[in-house]
């Protein structure tokens, strides 16, 4: 049961028209006008609920869903229990992405500024912000329509933020252009100083840092994340990239569209990712590397060299996916002799 505390609950649906939504087939059409309320999870949706059932993993527990509907496969249909009004789709997920969307919403704060807020002078901001408590935006930035900033955060000066964005609590952004359409989790750091020093009869000297980062459209940037800028080129993260929590992108790293990067992954200075690469959770990357777009990094991998287009790699040092299976076959024989 979603809790309508947290979220909007926008509409309920016949089955008919969560088939439309989800571009499914309801296998009995006598079912049609049959009103949904509640999306839930297979063993706990109960009458006036749907689920979604696509791991065939979950094939046993298909008898036991107690769902007044369920949107499956038709590989899966046959395991779901008979009571159940079955939809089949070729992609339950996509399916479930389209009706979550269409019959719940995350509830948005008034469009207001709060009265702590501090602003400086020449910063404009588009129709429908919303500016928290104790927010703190610098002087000349950019902030455009229908933007979110929660409380603590701050934007320093001459930064842009385009529209229907949304800054967490305690957000810092320095030096960055930002497109449209983006999400900065709390407590991400964008901006701050590459770690770059060069040491001089023994001291280590802080290389000036006097680049920017450039975040395309569509990006997320997520919590305690950060994101340094470059020493004299940009730090770019491209349209679409999706980038968890914990994470480092050092200075001047390019990231390509599309690219997930996983909790934990660390990425030195001057890296060139291409578009889609996927980074498994603690992955690690030597600087100055180039990373072909399509590539699958498993996750602990350390990444000591060039990545080319469509490799899947795993260890460290990383190997290509099935040169590390067959040492870890090897290991496996000869540790039992």
């Amino acid at each position: 049961m979603i809790d309508t505390n947290f979220f909007i609950k926008k509409a309920e649906f016949t089955l008919k028209e969560i088939a439309d939504i989800c571009g499914a087939t309801l296998q009995n059409e006598s079912k049609s006008e049959v009103k949904i309320s509640n999306i839930n999870t297979m063993n706990k949706a109960t009458a006036g609920e749907i689920c979604f059932f696509y791991d065939r993993k979950k094939k046993a527990e298909g008898a036991n869903i107690k769902a007044t509907a369920c949107v499956t496969t038709s590989d899966l249909a046959q395991f779901v229990a008979p009571e159940v009004a079955v939809l089949t789709s070729d992609n339950p997920k996509l399916g479930f992405l389209k009706l979550n969307e269409a019959m719940y919403a995350e509830k948005r704060p008034s469009a207001k500024i709060a009265e702590t807020a501090v602003i400086g002078e020449g910063t404009k901001m588009g129709e429908g912000c919303t500016v928290g408590d104790y927010v703190v935006i610098g002087e000349n930035v950019e902030i455009g329509a229908g933007t979110i900033i929660e409380p603590f955060a701050v934007i320093r000066d001459n930064c842009k933020i385009g529209s229907n964005c949304r800054i967490g609590s305690h957000a810092y952004i320095a030096y960055t252009i930002m497109g449209n359409n983006c999400y900065i989790y709390n407590g991400a750091r964008l901006g701050q100083d590459g770690f770059g020093f060069q040491t001089i009869g023994g001291v280590h000297k802080r290389i000036p840092q006097l680049g920017r980062v450039i975040i395309g459209n569509d990006v997320e940037i997520g919590s305690n994340t950060c994101v340094d800028r470059g020493a004299l080129d940009d730090t770019v993260v491209g349209d679409g990239t999706r980038v968890d929590n914990l994470v480092q992108i050092a200075h001047n790293d390019k990231l390509g569209r599309g690219c997930v990067i996983v909790s934990q992954t660390g990425i030195a200075g001057s890296c060139n990712f291409g578009d889609y690469v996927v980074c498994g959770g603690q992955s690690g990357f030597a600087d100055h590397l180039n990373v072909g777009s399509g590539a699958q990094i498993a996750a602990q991998s350390g990444i000591m060299r060039d990545i080319e287009a469509g490799t899947v790699v795993m260890g460290s040092p990383a190997v290509p996916f099935k040169d590390f299976m067959r040492q870890v076959s090897f290991l496996q024989r000869n540790s039992k002799k």
